[in-house]
C-alpha cells in the first residue's frame, strides 16, 4: 500500500508539473504571438510612410526652388534642379562613363546586393562610440536616398534606406540601377543627371565625353559645390578627377597610359549661364546652406534665404575693384578681392572674391576672401596686441631696430630686413607699427612667443594658425596663413573694444510657404557685443588677469578677446596718421580727410600678397591683391600703399562719405578713451624715465594702460673699450691691442646688449660695378642665439645678475 500511495503522489506531481509546463508553453506561445502581433504592428507603422521604388522609374517632381536674396529683397541667385532632365539609356554611353562612377563610387557595385555590411558594421560601433552616424554607401542606396529619402541622419531614416534599398536589388537588375543612378543623381545646379552635367559643364552630350570629361564628372556628385568648376574651389575638382582616374586603373578599367593622357588633357568648361548676382557671395551662402541643410532641401526645398549682402554696394565694391586691377596690370597683378563687413554684428555687406567671377581664364571663380594667404605686415597689429595683452609691451616700450640674425635649431639663421632696406636704431612700438618696421615685429612675437600669438590672435578670430610647431618668429611678419574673412573678423574684433563677433552672412530662412525655418537678429548680437564689454572688469594692468572667453548663454559665440585697453591702443596707434607719416607720408592712401580711420598694409616678403586692412566703428574693410596662381608681382608693391591701399581707400571712403549719408545716418563715433589709459612722458631713447644726472634725453609722450607706464629711470652712460677699426665695443674676434675706453650710450632690448646709439662708426670703401666707390659704414650685424630666443619666449630677461620677469607692473 505503501507504495502504491508513493506512485500515486508521484503520478500526480509529475501531471502536475506537466500541466505546469504546458500552461508556462502556452504562457509563451502568447506572449511569443502577442510580441509578433506587436512588432507587425510596429513594422507596418514604421514602414507606412515609405516611398514607392516604383518612383524610380517615374518622371514625378515636387521641387520647389529655393531663392538667395540680398538684405533689401533682390534677387541675387535662385537654386533649381531641372525637372525636365533628359533621361539617356545606358547603352548609348560610352563604358568609362559607367566605369568612372563604379571606380570612385562604389567598386563592388556588381558583387553586392546593395548594402555594404563592413560600413554598416563601421557605422554601428562609431554610433556606440558616440561619433557620427555614417556608413558606406552604396550606388544603391546613393539612388534611393537622393531619389526617395530625408537627409536625416537617423537610425529611423537608415533603417528605411537599407529596406529600400534591398527591395531595389530585388526588383531592379544591376544595369536598371546604374542607369537610374546616372540620370538621378545631382551633379551640380541645375544639373541633374549624366546628360545635363554633360551639357552644363561641357555644352556637349553624354555620349561624346571624353574620359577625361567623364572622371571629372563622375567625380561631382559626393560634393557638387565643392568640386563645381563654377564653384569657389574648383582646382578640388581637378584633383577630385585625378583620383577617379587612378581608382579606374586600380580596378582595370583603363592603362595607366590611358589614365596619365586624360589627366593630361586640358579640359574646356562651358561658359556659365546662370543668371546670378555676386556670384562668390552667393555661393558661399549656398555651400553654407549645403552643408546645413543638404541638397535635397536646398536645391528643392523652396527656402528663401535673405542675406545681409547689400547688392548696390556690392556692385561699387565689384566696379572699384576691377577698375583699380586694370590699373595695376602693368605691374604683373592680374587678381584681388575685397571684403566689407559690419563689426559690431558681423554682417557681410559686399564680397567679391575676384576681378571678374565669369573669367575663367583667370580662375575667376575662386573666392580669395575665404582662401588662405600670407598677411604679410597686414599681422603686426595683432601681433601688438598680443604683446599689450601679455603686459609684455607698451606703447612707449623700445626695441633696436637694427641688423639682428636668430639663430634657429636645426635651420639656418632668420635674418629679417625692413621693406626700406635700412634700420632705424631705438624705436617705440607705436613707430615701429606705424611704419611697419619688420625687426621690431620680429622681435615682438618672440617677446610674446609663438604660442601665445597663436592663443590670442586665435581668439580674435584667426582660425588657420594650428599647431605652434609650424611657424617661427616669422610668424610676426604674416609667415602664417589667413583668410580675408578671418583678418576682417579679427580687426572687427579691435573695432569692437576688444570682443570678437563672428561673421555672419545669413539673416533669414524662410520656405516658400512664409515660414520661418531660421533667423538672425544683428540688434541682438551688438546687444550682447556691449554686454560682453559692460562685463568685462576695469581695474589696472597690474591686477587683471587675461581675458577667459564665456560661451555659456552666448549661442552666437561673441566673446571679449582682448581688453578694451589694448584694442583702444593699437587703434590709436594705427590711425595715427602723423606717426605712419616717416613711412608712408601724410597724405597716403591710409588717409581719409576728414574723418578717424585705422589701418595696416601688408606684403610679403615674395611679392606674391598685398593686402590693406582697415576700420571705424561702423566697417571693416579688407582689400587684397595678388594673382591666383601665386606668381609674384612687381616689386614696386614692396611698400603695400600702390596695390591694395587704393582699393581700400575707395571703398572706405565711398562708405563714409556717400554710403552713410545716402542711409540718412552719420558715422559712429570712436569710443572715448579708457578710464584705465593715462599718458606718460619718458625718453625716446630707451623708454624709461629720464635720470637726474643725464638730462639729455629727447622726452617724448604716450598713451598707457595704467600700471604698465615707464616707472624706471634709464641708466644709459657707460664707459665702454671701443674698437678703433669699427668705432665700436669689441666683438669677438677683433684685435685686444687697438681698444679705447670712452662713455657712450648703450642700449640693450631683451634680444640685444649694449648697442651703441653715438658711437662714431667707420666706413669702408666699397668698388662699384661701374669703376665707382660706394662708401658705407663697417657692416654690423647682432647675432641671437637660438637659447637666447628660447629664454625670451618663455617669458625671461636676464641681462643683469637676476631673473627679471618682462611683465610691467
Amino acid at each position: 500500500m505503501k507504495h502504491k500511495k508513493k506512485t500515486s503522489r508521484y503520478l500526480n506531481l509529475t501531471l502536475l508539473t506537466r500541466n505546469f509546463r504546458l500552461s508556462w508553453s502556452k504562457l509563451a506561445i502568447g506572449i511569443g504571438l502577442l510580441c509578433l502581433g506587436v512588432g507587425l504592428i510596429a513594422a507596418l507603422l514604421f514602414f507606412s510612410d515609405l516611398p514607392s521604388i516604383n518612383k524610380l522609374k517615374s518622371n514625378e517632381s515636387f521641387a520647389v526652388s529655393s531663392k538667395i536674396l540680398d538684405r533689401n529683397g533682390e534677387q541675387l541667385y535662385e537654386i533649381y534642379v531641372d525637372t525636365n532632365r533628359t533621361p539617356i539609356s545606358i547603352d548609348d554611353l560610352p563604358p568609362y562613363v559607367a566605369e568612372a562612377t563604379i571606380a570612385i563610387e562604389d567598386k563592388s557595385f556588381y558583387r553586392h546586393f546593395g548594402l555594404d555590411y563592413w560600413g554598416i558594421l563601421r557605422a554601428i560601433i562609431n554610433n556606440l562610440q558616440g561619433k557620427q552616424l555614417q556608413g558606406g554607401s552604396t550606388i544603391t542606396q546613393q539612388l534611393v536616398k537622393v531619389s526617395l529619402l530625408s537627409r536625416d541622419r537617423t537610425w529611423e531614416r537608415k533603417i528605411k534606406e537599407a529596406f529600400l534599398t534591398t527591395l531595389t536589388e530585388i526588383k531592379y537588375s544591376k544595369k536598371d540601377i546604374l542607369e537610374m543612378y546616372l540620370n538621378y543623381v545631382p551633379y551640380g545646379g541645375t544639373a541633374w543627371g549624366i546628360e545635363a552635367a554633360a551639357r552644363t559643364f561641357f555644352n556637349k552630350s553624354a555620349q561624346n565625353l571624353s574620359i577625361a570629361e567623364a572622371a571629372y564628372l563622375a567625380g561631382l556628385p559626393q560634393s557638387p559645390s565643392r568640386y563645381s568648376p563654377f564653384g569657389n574651389t574648383p582646382e578640388l575638382g581637378k584633383l577630385r578627377q585625378e583620383e577617379v582616374l587612378r581608382r579606374m586603373v586600380e580596378d582595370g578599367y583603363l592603362t595607366q597610359e590611358e589614365a596619365d593622357q586624360a589627366k593630361s588633357e586640358e579640359l574646356e568648361f562651358a561658359e556659365s549661364k546662370v543668371k546670378i548676382k555676386a556670384p562668390h557671395f552667393v555661393f558661399y551662402v549656398r555651400d553654407l546652406l549645403l552643408e546645413e541643410y543638404g541638397p535635397a532641401v536646398v536645391e528643392k526645398g523652396g527656402l528663401r534665404v535673405t542675406t545681409t549682402l547689400d547688392l548696390g554696394l556690392q556692385e561699387i565694391a565689384q566696379a572699384s575693384l576691377s577698375a583699380k586691377i586694370d590699373e595695376l596690370e602693368r605691374m604683373r597683378v592680374g587678381n584681388g578681392a575685397a571684403l566689407i563687413t559690419k563689426p559690431s554684428t558681423g554682417e557681410v555687406l559686399a564680397m567679391v572674391g575676384s576681378r571678374d567671377y565669369f573669367n575663367a581664364t583667370s580662375e575667376g571663380q575662386i573666392n580669395m576672401t575665404i582662401r588662405e594667404r600670407q598677411p604679410g605686415s597686414s599681422i603686426k597689429p595683432l601681433n601688438l596686441a598680443t604683446a599689450f595683452q601679455l603686459k609684455r609691451l607698451t606703447p612707449g616700450s623700445v626695441l633696436l631696430d637694427i641688423p639682428t640674425c636668430f639663430q634657429q635649431i636645426g635651420n639656418k639663421d632668420y635674418c629679417p630686413r625692413n621693406y626700406d632696406g635700412t634700420y632705424h636704431g631705438p624705436v617705440t612700438m607705436r613707430q615701429a607699427l606705424a611704419n611697419s618696421y619688420n625687426i621690431p615685429a620680429v622681435k615682438v612675437a618672440g617677446i610674446n612667443s609663438v604660442n601665445n600669438v597663436i592663443d590670442i590672435i586665435g581668439g580674435m578670430g584667426i582660425s588657420t594658425f594650428r599647431s605652434p610647431d609650424n611657424y617661427g618668429l616669422s610668424i610676426g611678419l604674416g609667415a602664417g596663413e589667413v583668410t580675408m574673412m578671418d583678418m576682417a573678423t579679427a580687426y572687427g574684433t579691435l573695432a569692437n573694444q576688444g570682443v570678437k563677433v563672428p561673421p555672419i552672412a545669413v539673416l533669414k530662412i524662410e520656405d516658400y510657404q512664409g515660414n520661418v525655418i531660421w533667423e538672425a537678429d544683428p540688434q541682438k548680437r551688438q546687444e550682447e557685443m556691449e554686454k560682453q564689454l559692460f562685463l568685462a572688469p576695469t581695474d589696472d594692468a597690474a591686477t587683471r588677469p587675461l581675458p577667459e572667453p564665456d560661451p555659456s548663454n552666448n549661442p552666437e559665440n561673441i566673446t571679449l578677446a582682448l581688453d578694451r585697453e589694448v584694442a583702444w591702443l593699437i587703434g590709436d596707434i594705427i590711425s595715427d596718421n602723423e606717426a605712419r607719416a616717416a613711412a608712408f607720408g601724410s597724405r597716403s592712401q591710409l588717409y581719409i580727410p576728414g574723418h578717424k580711420v585705422a589701418a595696416k598694409t601688408g606684403t610679403t616678403n615674395d611679392l606674391r600678397d598685398n593686402w590693406t586692412v582697415g576700420y571705424t566703428p561702423d566697417f571693416v574693410v579688407t582689400t587684397w591683391v595678388g594673382n591666383s596662381d601665386n606668381t609674384a608681382m612687381n616689386p614696386s608693391l614692396v611698400s603695400g600703399v600702390t596695390g591694395a591701399a587704393p582699393i581700400w581707400n575707395d571703398l572706405m571712403e565711398y562708405l563714409l562719405n556717400s554710403y552713410l549719408p545716402s542711409k540718412s545716418q552719420s558715422p559712429t563715433p570712436w569710443p572715448d578713451k579708457p578710464e584705465q589709459i593715462i599718458e606718460a612722458s619718458f625718453c625716446r631713447r630707451s623708454g624709461a624715465l629720464p635720470h637726474p644726472e643725464s638730462p639729455d634725453c629727447e622726452m617724448t609722450t604716450d598713451y598707457f594702460w595704467r600700471g604698465t607706464e615707464p616707472q624706471e629711470t634709464e641708466n644709459v652712460w657707460h664707459e665702454t673699450w671701443i674698437a678703433e677699426q669699427t668705432g665700436l665695443p669689441p666683438r669677438e674676434g677683433d684685435p685686444t691691442d687697438q681698444l679705447k675706453l670712452e662713455k657712450h650710450i648703450l642700449l640693450s632690448d631683451p634680444y640685444t646688449r649694449n648697442y651703441c646709439l653715438d658711437c662714431q662708426r667707420k666706413t669702408m670703401d666699397i668698388p662699384q660695378e661701374d669703376g665707382s666707390v660706394k662708401v658705407e659704414p663697417v657692416p654690423e650685424l647682432y647675432t641671437v642665439p637660438a637659447e637666447r630666443v628660447y629664454q625670451v619666449g618663455s617669458g625671461w630677461t636676464f641681462w643683469e645678475e637676476e631673473l627679471v620677469q618682462p611683465e610691467i607692473q
